[in-house]
């Protein structure tokens, strides 16, 4: 079973015993040529009663007029659900609508269920980097190179675009997934599951190793992930979505209309059982 049937088999699990509310809100950012800026990264998708889920805008060039395209007016009122189960279908437009619908769908059943969600633990501390550590990025994660150096650690950073390999000359940056065959700790971007790549990455790494995916997309239930490998889940959950969604438009900081979350395999109850 792929990673996209296990979030699909995810949705019908929920949706079989909760009812979802319709849509009330959408959110797109203008689109941008080449790379989003930082405040125009993220699209979401907010449901009567409040629940939103976030997508990060993962969308190429050549899918620009698609995207202009979209009229978030003719989002309302319809199911989240028929948006969640195009998930995996390869379009990236319909992906990036499909996560902000699962996440909007599991932070509903969070909310009516009262799930326990941890809001304490740090993701990224739990790494635990040491001397010794060989650490593997998948994403930039520019603020921990420092911690990583510190630590006595080697760094190995994996990335799709080949121009971030000229932009940081000093830094351990390859396009060559197998250089994460040797790292005994992984820190994966949650767009790795938005671009269909978190898989082949699982595939490189020893069953030993240690992988943490994080993100504001993986607003998610882990249960998918956990299935394939991963670790730890860090993610965020939106707290108040029309501040949030107001937020987004104005192109500010999220502040305390969202907050992050992390879930643990070890610790993990799971939802599908």
């Amino acid at each position: 079973m792929s990673l996209q049937d296990e979030f699909t088999r995810l949705i019908a699990r929920l949706t079989a015993k909760h009812e979802i509310p319709p849509v009330a809100k959408v959110f797109f950012p203008p689109f941008q040529k080449g790379d989003q800026p930082k405040d125009s990264e993220f699209m979401a998708m907010s449901l009567e009663g409040g629940a939103t889920g976030i997508s990060y805008v993962l969308v190429p060039d050549v899918h620009m007029e698609r995207y202009v395209a979209l009229k978030p007016s003719s989002f309302v009122g319809e199911s989240p659900i028929r948006f969640a189960r195009e998930f995996g279908q390869g379009d990236s437009v319909n992906e990036m609508i499909s996560i902000a619908a699962i996440n909007a769908i599991c932070q509903h059943v969070m909310r009516v269920t009262a799930f326990p969600l941890d809001t304490a633990t740090d993701s990224l501390g739990l790494l635990s980097i040491a001397k010794g550590d060989r650490i593997g990025m998948v994403g930039l994660f520019r603020s921990l190179i420092g911690a990583v150096q510190a630590a006595g650690a080697q760094l190995v950073v994996i990335e799709k675009r080949e121009a971030l390999v000229d932009k940081f000359p000093d830094l351990p940056i390859t396009l060559d997934l197998s250089a994460l065959a040797s790292c005994n700790k992984v820190l994966c971007t949650s767009t790795t599951v938005l671009n269909d790549s978190l898989e082949d990455i699982l595939a490189v790494c020893s069953p030993e190793t240690f992988v943490s995916v994080i993100g504001p997309t993986a607003g998610y239930f882990p249960d998918p992930l956990f299935s394939r490998g991963v670790d730890v889940v860090g993610g965020r959950v939106v707290t108040d979505g029309p501040a949030f969604l107001k937020l987004l438009a104005e192109r500010k900081r999220w502040g305390n209309a969202t907050r992050k979350i992390c879930f643990q395999k070890e610790t993990y109850p799971g939802i599908m059982n």
